[in-house]
């Protein structure tokens, strides 16, 4: 980030790095310096309701949600941490009755101009070409069809678009973007992402709730899934975006900056009625990896690609101009995949997935965990991982394992995502 090359940030920071380059790399274990250089409009009043808080690219983000104030704080371990049971009640929560999540962090890329669908189109793998109003899921791919960047698009008008992706990957994201707009074309991007707030409220009484504070009408007939528009909410103006991370009913709400505080009061004011609950970013990891969700960073990167990490079906090989990378998936699609990335989990409820965990077929080792955390609906540690498809051909069938701390635990796989896989949940 580019405040990160300020120097007094810099010496705060790098002498808490060094020192931690030696010390026991604990799960989740949160920089103690610098803390809250990037805050959002709702960071003081999460703080008050228990929110202990994580450090992502100079982002304070809501982790988990303590009984008070006081007890918001990290006690580290390999096993079950002091937040285990907090977040699996903030998972439940979402799973039964609705969460807020505090998503204010997310990167958000303005794209305009009467070009801006053929550049965002040549750039994506899907296709971006579609009315006002709708969300496309889509990647950036290399020439290589490796995967640059995972995200979605939504088209405002038929010359605006944004960009929503991770905080952590903005800076890289949006040099990739900007360094595929043409030169020569009328199309121009902005980083809007200091502009709005973002406020996720999921789950299966989101809509109730909503419902209840807007006039507009919500009903899945009215606001399809992967739908956008603005609304109103409270007070304010926001644009409601019908999108899910974590595999139910729900929408993000993206507010400008200065209201957002406002709409925040007005659902938490009506959500007691629905059940409301304030959720973290571990309980939000846990929902989406149920939903075998894919991260970049962990399961998808620059070196994975679509039909590799089970994405296909976001890519339209035949649209008008094609996209950076075609040529390369094709090639592959016609050769065939040479590993697959599937589910698992452990029948085992006691032990934990983080990543990197091997995973076994027998006794031949076929390939490793990317990313894994609890599933709380699922009982049991889940994780996503690639499978060598020359040492387990059939990479649904048999018996596959995964090695914990030196010891190997019973998994059941799949390709598809173990919770909801036909998206009924998030789609009604």
């Amino acid at each position: 980030m580019p405040f990160q090359r300020n120097r007094k940030y810099l010496r705060e920071r790098v002498s808490e790095s060094l020192g931690l380059l030696y010390a026991t790399h604990y799960p989740y274990r949160q920089f103690a310096t610098i803390r809250g250089v990037r805050r959002s409009p709702l960071h003081q009043r999460l703080a008050a309701m228990g929110a202990c808080h994580g450090e992502l690219a100079g982002w304070k983000r809501p982790n988990w949600y303590a009984p008070s104030p006081e007890l918001a704080r990290y006690e580290y371990s390999f096993g079950r941490q002091n937040w285990f049971d907090r977040a699996a009640a903030e998972h439940r929560a979402v799973r039964e009755r609705a969460g807020l999540f505090d998503q204010s962090s997310f990167a958000k890329f303005e794209v305009l101009g009467r070009d801006a669908a053929r550049v965002l189109n040549r750039i994506c793998a899907n296709e971006v070409d579609v009315a006002p109003g709708r969300i496309v899921y889509t990647q950036w791919l290399n020439e290589r069809g490796g995967i640059e960047a995972d995200l979605t698009v939504t088209r405002l008008a038929e010359d605006r678009f944004l960009v929503v992706t991770a905080a952590a990957s903005e800076v890289r994201d949006y040099h990739w973007l900007q360094g595929h707009i043409p030169r020569d074309s009328h199309c121009i991007a902005t980083n809007a992402t200091s502009a709005m707030g973002v406020i996720s409220l999921m789950g299966p009484k989101s809509r109730d709730l909503l419902q209840s504070l807007s006039p507009d009408d919500l009903s899945h007939e009215a606001f399809p899934f992967a739908h956008s528009r603005k609304i109103e909410l409270g007070h304010a103006l926001v644009r409601a975006s019908r999108i899910t991370y974590v595999g139910e009913l729900g929408w993000e709400l993206y507010i400008p900056a200065e209201f957002t505080l406002g709409v925040y009061e007005a659902i938490v004011e009506a959500g007691g009625e629905f059940g409301l609950a304030h959720a973290g970013h571990h309980a939000l990891d846990s929902l989406r990896m149920e939903k075998a969700y894919r991260h970049w960073g962990h399961d998808i990167t620059d070196e994975d690609t679509p039909l590799e990490a089970g994405l296909g079906f976001a890519v339209k090989f035949d649209k008008a101009g094609g996209f950076i990378g075609r040529e390369a998936l094709l090639r592959q699609k016609q050769a065939g995949v040479a590993r697959k990335l599937l589910q698992f989990r452990l029948l085992d409820p006691e032990p934990l997935l983080y990543h990197d965990e091997p995973v076994w077929r027998g006794n031949a080792l076929v390939g490793h965990i990317t990313s894994g955390a609890f599933g709380h609906t699922l009982d049991g540690a889940v994780g996503l991982g690639y499978v060598d498809l020359g040492k387990a051909p059939e990479a649904e069938a048999g018996s596959f394992s995964i090695e914990v701390a030196g010891k190997r635990y019973l998994a059941e796989v799949s390709a598809k995502p173990m919770y909801d896989p036909d998206n009924q949940r998030i789609r009604r």
